[in-house]
């Protein structure tokens, strides 16, 4: 007899199996729901759900019957109403630590692919100009500053990979003290500071009401003209039209993108079209490796709820427990 229900919104994975393995070893029964149908129809009566990108809204929530918790397979939660969840006592999860080497190396490889205008001079000389001139100025990563805005595992692991090619590295983080920052060997720095200082920004900060379009034409202004953008966590942190234009305008030098604002790619958006943006398909989060571990990580939360715990990553804890 199955004793618990689990639904899987929305699945990027190529099967299952392991998923159902695991839940049937605590009697419980996976349902892959089709995110075209009706998805209240589906997820009811359900103990667990499990999202990926599918937003789980506050209308979906309130007619839940029974469901102790919901997570997202993946570290954002924005797709999830969390206060709602929080008024009806459903627990609310994530998984934060499936891909934080990859996030961090990703970045890495972003900021000194700017440093050096490596794809800029890649597309030069493949189109007939053998020039490193073209590419000037290039500063050395010694007189160099990266400002890391939000300083949490994946920041932390940018200024590690990166502080050993000589980068002065920064960070703006309102919920990190400068006494715990000196664990890791970084000042802290107000967001003014921080852009106005940087040669690289690179953006690890969650996507909240707070952080939505904070990086806008306003920011850009502020920016040095020879300044890099580095987004490898939310694309609704940067508000994509003015980043366009702030481009345009040579307001700053170029851009490296693992995020947009819709997830996909238009070919007649303008960014696809200027040498100096760099763009990769939401890939940051990517190996073998981390699609093994997010998958586990995932069941581990959901299996510790079922027997009566609570998830790994308990993102209303407070709400629930206040």
């Amino acid at each position: 007899m199955v004793a618990h229900k689990v639904v899987i919104t929305d699945n990027i994975f190529p099967n299952l199996e392991m998923e159902r393995r695991r839940l049937s070893a605590v009697g419980a029964e996976l349902i892959e729901a089709d995110p075209q149908a009706d998805m209240l129809t589906q997820v009811k009566d359900a103990d667990v759900i499990i999202n990926v990108y599918y937003k789980i809204t506050a209308d979906l929530i309130e007619n839940l019957e029974k469901c102790r918790l919901i997570i997202r397979n993946g570290i954002g939660f924005d797709t999830i109403d969390v206060a709602t969840a929080s008024k009806k006592g459903i627990m609310v999860a994530n998984v934060p630590t499936y891909c934080q080497d990859e996030v961090a190396t990703h970045t890495a490889t972003l900021i000194l692919a700017c440093s050096r205008k490596i794809t800029y001079l890649n597309h030069k000389v493949k189109a007939g100009s053998w020039d490193y001139k073209l590419a000037e100025p290039i500063n050395a990563p010694r007189v160099s500053t990266v400002g890391l805005v939000g300083f949490g595992r994946i920041a932390q692991t940018v200024r590690a990979k990166i502080k050993c090619f000589g980068f002065r590295v920064i960070s703006f983080d309102p919920y990190v003290s400068q006494e715990q920052a000196d664990k890791h060997d970084i000042t802290m720095v107000d967001m003014d500071t921080l852009i106005r200082e940087s040669d690289y920004i690179s953006i690890h900060c969650p996507l909240t009401d707070a952080t939505r379009h904070s990086f806008n034409y306003e920011t850009f202004k502020q920016m040095k003209p020879t300044a890099f953008l580095i987004n490898t966590s939310r694309g609704a942190v940067v508000k994509e039209k003015e980043l366009v234009r702030a481009l345009e305008e040579g307001l700053i030098a170029g851009a490296a993108l693992d995020v947009l604002e819709t997830d996909g790619i238009d070919l007649n958006n303008p960014l696809c079209h200027m040498d100096n943006v760099i763009i990769t398909p939401h890939a940051a989060w990517y190996s073998e490796q981390s699609i093994i571990q997010r998958r586990e990580d995932t069941m581990e939360s959901v299996i510790r709820v079922l027997r009566g715990g609570e998830p790994v990553s308990f993102i209303n804890k407070d709400a629930l427990k206040g």
